[in-house]
């Protein structure tokens, strides 16, 4: 039996996850799925519940489970907590304690869906981006780390380290995720300026020769990647980087798409766990309005059934129901040109037709 956990969090990461858990209970009965879900408080409400953003309990479920699917956390009420007290320490702990090290962040478009992105239709049509972000070391994580104000002028430190090992498994994701793609991976560093950037083009171009020749491997500067990615996105189709460069990348590819509503991502470890989420956040200002884009979180369902749990065929067929709700001109109000759009709790009900 595979277990799923669900993690709602703060916001409309509950109504998000409401819709996506009625196409995973649909989908359960109908095919008479082996499946079992366990539901857990997480970011914000935990704190009011708990005093903590994840509990030990809730972490200890999350380890024992297959694929984890997190809704959203945070909202202004909470951003005076001390650090480790706020909710967004709920997703660092995760990505931690279970090393979920690469970060999947598909950045696609509908075409019917074109008018809504910044960009001129003719650069923006048929976009499919693959971000690889490996999630768990880098400038984020690295030590030492803090401010001293025992000194004058005070001062604040990071470090930036990756050592060979991290980056040839993150870049090993990459090259195989390629297979599946164009076979093409751009590797994007600052191997002008930062020694660490030197060594992570060095083994990734190692890696490359030894076991990836085959495949197409180019590297581009963060910041002229920034630019290419607005430019020309489609010369664009495995793109990996560091925790830092991927965090930046993929959210400039998610606005590309028109909505952040649309996207979801995954976040894996060696072993395949994996923790399923909607790129867009909690929405405060929406949440509990019936407004929210659920699709996000419910092509995150699909990409757990992909990665974790062996369940490709169910990927394929909630991928396309979602694709011919969009053709069929559905839309949630966030992509909507008119004034009548789905509400949030309409949109599993429309999915689940499709899937019958």
């Amino acid at each position: 039996m595979k277990k799923i956990l669900a993690l709602p969090g703060d916001g409309i990461g509950a109504e998000v996850m409401e819709s996506a858990l009625e196409i995973l209970d649909y989908l359960m009965t109908r095919d008479n799925l082996d499946l079992q879900v366990n539901h857990k408080s997480v970011g914000g409400t935990s704190y009011e519940e708990h005093g903590l953003p994840i509990t030990d309990e809730a972490l200890s479920l999350a380890k024992d489970s297959d694929a984890i699917l997190f809704g959203a956390v945070g909202a202004p009420k909470w951003d005076s907590l001390e650090w480790d007290k706020r909710p967004e320490q709920a997703l660092l702990t995760l990505r931690k304690e279970l090393d979920l090290f690469a970060n999947l962040r598909p950045a696609f478009l509908f075409n019917e869906l074109a008018d809504a992105s910044s960009l001129k239709k003719g650069v923006i049509e048929n976009l499919d981006i693959l971000i690889v972000r490996e999630l768990t070391g880098g400038l984020y994580f690295g030590e030492p780390r803090g401010i001293d104000k025992s000194v004058t002028p005070a001062f604040g430190f990071n470090t930036m380290r990756y050592d060979a090992d991290e980056i040839n498994r993150i870049a090993k994701i990459a090259f195989e995720a390629s297979q599946k793609r164009k076979n093409k991976v751009c590797s994007v560093d600052k191997a002008n300026v930062l020694e660490v950037s030197r060594f992570w083009r060095e083994t990734v171009t190692d890696l490359h020769n030894k076991n990836f020749s085959s495949q197409e491997l180019s590297h581009m500067l963060a910041d002229n990647a920034a630019m290419q990615l607005v430019i020309d996105p489609n010369q664009f189709d495995v793109i990996l980087a560091s925790n830092l460069f991927g965090d930046i990348l993929s959210d400039i590819a998610a606005t590309l798409t028109g909505s952040i509503g649309m996207l979801p991502s995954a976040s894996l470890n060696e072993k395949n766990v994996g923790m399923y989420e909607p790129c867009h956040g909690s929405a405060p200002d929406i949440a509990g309005k019936d407004l929210a884009n659920p699709l996000a979180m419910i092509l995150s369902l699909s990409m757990a059934f992909r990665y974790s749990l062996n369940l490709d065929s169910l990927a394929d067929e909630l991928d396309k129901a979602v694709r011919c709700l969009i053709s069929n001109g559905a839309r949630t109000k966030d992509i909507a040109n008119e004034s009548t759009f789905l509400k949030t709790s309409e949109v599993a009900k429309e999915l689940i037709e499709i899937l019958k």
